[in-house]
């Protein structure tokens, strides 16, 4: 008998296999070809946008008077007051004459942190679910576009008072959340399976390396211009970085005009027995997300990583300058040094990830112990060092691997949802950010609060506390992580008698 229609369509929407079903092709693509152009496009933006998020953390020590007063080791706290022949090592007195500075204590600063992820965390949610509608192009191209023109205003909006400082954060936070969140939906249709951790740690390493940069050039164009010029430059390189954004990126690679037939071949028959190209779309199964204890352990460790990424990016300038008492431009320089490692072990992670795969270790091994890696070892350098004599040497080689090592999850769990729903990648992507976030108003709150409370025990109350938050999201993830495709992420068939 002829098939129906509706069977025909039926069968053609549903194309669900395991990745560790099929052999992995032997050969990918070289890093001049169209995908990996997208990946490194991607890394700047990433680059950009979280230079704009990190240029406060380091920014703050020119903002504030006094920001370390309460953070310093030795018992002496005389000229710390925050005039020009104060105890920060000549790093008031060498800024511009006429910056202005705030009054803002540990506890406030904790709050101004912590408040560019308010309107982060929801946007991470919708805008996963919205760039997988209408695309990443543009939902990622116009918030780049907006947060560059937040940060080119900050620096007038904290004269008119720190509400509009924060309401401005906040605003802000926004579209960087449409930035990060909207960006997933990409490897969709652009990662095949054995090529999907370098790919996404080429383009989340633009995270890591836009921190390294801006603090390392952050101290010094506060203390040879003025602390505005930091957010008007990288307002500035946002904009003009938005049109190259339109003309290199497209949703997938059957739209791009340039990409050869050959590349394009191979990337949607990679893809073709992981998600399908097709009007026919089903519902997203929120119970069945919701019951998913592999979903959930993504979530948690996910939540309790970013505690650790948040803590390191925030405080790693502010803790330097409580142990070594130095200037900005110095403290730019060291604070900048663990994360250019971390960069760099990011992308090397992703390729080391990829090429376990092509040796048959498993799908999930592979992501559990990039994952364990990234965790474990990380925190355990953070808790030591309180306890150590203050050096530049152990504190520098600690707090360096403590971020190095941190990059690794980049191949683990930050990109397992990849494996477990492909389907629904674009709006898991986000929401599993976006519950990982939440970290990022968490931690700089509490953070704030123990350092504010116990000037001599805080860092030690800090670090602790991130360990045990670490190890129990590392726990539910190696216990309850899946690298499979899960019963509900696969297309339903209708049977008809």
């Amino acid at each position: 008998m002829a098939e129906s229609s509706s069977t025909v369509g039926k069968r053609k929407c549903s194309q669900d296999r395991q990745v560790d079903e099929k052999p992995v092709p032997k050969k990918g693509r070289s890093l001049c070809s169209t995908g990996y152009g997208i990946a490194f496009t991607m890394h700047m933006c990433n680059f950009i946008v979280t230079a704009q998020c990190t240029v406060i953390n380091i920014t703050m020590v020119a903002m504030v008077n006094s920001t370390d007063h309460r953070f310093q080791f030795n018992d002496s706290t005389e000229g710390l007051s925050g005039d020009s022949s104060g105890g920060l090592n000549n790093a008031r007195d060498t800024l511009p004459a006429g910056v202005p500075v705030y009054n803002w204590s540990p506890q406030i600063q904790g709050i101004i942190f912590s408040s560019l992820s308010y309107g982060f965390i929801p946007m991470l949610f919708l805008s996963g679910y919205l760039a997988g509608r209408v695309g990443t192009k543009r939902v990622v191209g116009v918030s780049l576009f907006a947060t560059s023109l937040f940060t080119i205003f900050t620096p007038l909006v904290t004269e008119l008072g720190l509400v509009f400082f924060i309401a401005t954060r906040i605003a802000q936070s926004i579209v960087q959340g449409s930035v990060l969140g909207g960006q997933h939906a990409l490897w969709e249709k652009w990662g095949p399976p054995h090529e999907r951790s370098r790919l996404c740690s080429i383009s989340l390493s633009g995270t890591i390396l836009g921190t390294f940069a801006i603090i390392l050039l952050d101290g010094m164009i506060c203390q040879t211009l003025e602390w505005p010029f930091a957010f008007y430059i990288l307002g500035g390189i946002g904009c003009v970085y938005c049109p190259l954004w339109f003309v290199l990126i497209y949703d997938d690679p059957i739209s791009h005009p340039w990409i050869s037939i050959t590349e394009r071949e191979y990337i949607i028959s990679s893809l073709a027995d992981q998600i399908h190209v097709s009007p026919c779309k089903q519902p997203l199964p929120i119970k069945a997300m919701l019951r998913s204890l592999p979903l959930w352990s993504v979530c948690v460790c996910g939540f309790t990583h970013q505690w650790l990424s948040i803590t390191q990016i925030i405080y790693t300038p502010t803790y330097i300058n409580s142990v070594f008492n130095i200037n900005m431009r110095d403290n730019g320089f060291l604070s900048a040094l663990p994360f250019l490692v971390a960069g760099v072990t990011g992308i090397l992670g992703g390729q080391l990830a990829d090429f376990l795969l092509t040796k048959n270790f498993r799908l999930v091994t592979v992501r559990k112990a990039a994952t364990f890696l990234g965790n474990f070892p990380s925190s355990v350098l953070l808790v030591v060092l309180p306890y150590i004599t203050p050096s530049y040497v152990t504190t520098m080689t600690f707090l360096i691997l403590s971020c190095g090592l941190s990059s690794l999850c980049q191949s683990g769990i930050y990109i397992n949802v990849l494996d477990i729903a492909p389907r629904h990648s674009s709006f898991l992507m986000g929401a599993t950010r976006g519950f990982a976030f939440t970290a990022a108003i968490l931690a700089p709150t509490v953070c704030g609060f123990l350092l504010n409370q116990d000037p001599e025990l805080g860092w030690r109350n800090v670090f602790l506390l991130l360990f045990a938050i670490n190890l129990s999201g590392l726990i539910t993830y190696l216990i309850f992580g899946e690298a499979v495709i899960q019963d509900w992420a696969k297309e339903r068939k209708l049977t008809r008698l």
